[in-house]
């Protein structure tokens, strides 16, 4: 406690954001909450329909509603901090909170990188070994793996966390960023920081480098043994359980690759937070729709729990004139 105290006299950061756009600070924010309540909102009614719909209940959909769970929580730690500062003058946050918030988001982005490659592996063995998927895909099997996935993402950032809390903050404590990460943080320090970068290019690249390496294995066999189907429905059917699932992989890792796996403290201020934006919004709000515009049994059982919804309202719906 005695050397926190003494290399850290910043007790708090200024979430700079951007600065040019700060005269457009109510309507951004009605920008950002529509968006933030479409990514709620299209999570949670994902999930919910997965999780109500008995011809969901299958691996393949097991993940993509624990995917959606995890979404909710993703942009929880971030934007509703960010739609506070687009309606202050100082946006502060405490020096304690900024570690919490940059921890939560990375342990979280490392589950869905998890998340995301076991999701290839249950399409590689359902396509590649469709005789022993069932036995080897099962309920128990799919929650551990989810257990290990959030595991390994909660343990992932610890080292980064603690090897910045050591850091001296003692000259400017603006942040540069839209939210409180890694690569702003070590900016500000007035020392070297190069263990840090190192440690931070290690655990970046392990994390995403070899879950993304070895979802494209996944889906190189996959292609291979689709290419080998001999019908083209059976193609097409085979390809249209994959094309969701490649899609949020693809919009998801190109921007974190980007982002965190460089020998740099940082690229331009600019172009760091407009991919921000990106990968904390954006992706977050296109992945429900990917999944129900793609997918044909979400969209099945999205129109059957309206009609369940429809009938059931009007059944219940009470009759008005009749005599007690």
């Amino acid at each position: 406690m005695e050397q926190w105290t003494t290399n850290t006299t910043v007790t708090e950061f200024i979430i700079v954001g951007f600065p040019s756009l700060y005269g457009y600070g109510t309507l951004l924010f009605i920008c950002l909450l529509f968006a933030y309540i479409l990514i709620i909102a299209g999570n949670v009614i994902i999930f919910a329909i997965v999780r109500s719909d008995s011809r969901l209940h299958k691996p393949m959909y097991f993940f993509i509603s624990v995917l959606s769970f995890l979404e909710v929580f993703y942009t929880a730690v971030t934007i509703p901090k960010m739609l506070i500062n687009l309606l202050v003058a100082r946006k502060s946050i405490h020096f304690y909170s900024c570690l919490l918030q940059t921890y939560f988001f990375h342990s979280l982005g490392a589950s869905e990188c998890y998340i995301l490659t076991t999701m290839a592996y249950d399409r590689y063995l359902a396509i590649c070994h469709p005789l022993n998927y069932p036995s080897i895909m099962t309920s128990t099997m799919t929650k551990k793996l989810v257990v290990v996935c959030f595991t390994l993402g909660f343990l992932c950032p610890i080292t980064e966390v603690v090897l910045i809390s050591q850091l001296p903050f003692c000259e400017s404590n603006e942040i540069q960023h839209i939210f409180c990460d890694f690569p702003p943080l070590l900016s500000l320090a007035c020392t070297d920081t190069s263990i840090n970068v190192l440690a931070d290019f290690i655990i970046n690249s392990f994390i995403i480098l070899v879950t993304f390496t070895f979802i494209m294995i996944s889906y190189i066999r996959i292609i291979i043994a689709i290419l080998k189907i001999k019908t083209s429905v059976g193609r097409m059917k085979a390809f249209s359980t994959c094309g969701a699932h490649l899609t949020v992989v693809l919009l998801f890792f190109t921007c974190i690759v980007f982002m965190y796996v460089r020998l740099t403290k940082s690229y331009s201020l600019y172009y760091d937070r407009v991919l921000a934006v990106f990968y904390s919004v954006l992706t977050p709000i296109l992945n429900p729709f990917i999944y129900s515009l793609r997918n044909k049994e979400i969209r099945l059982a999205f129109k059957r729990s309206m009609c369940i919804r429809c009938i059931s309202n009007f059944i219940t719906k009470p009759k008005y004139g009749t005599m007690a």
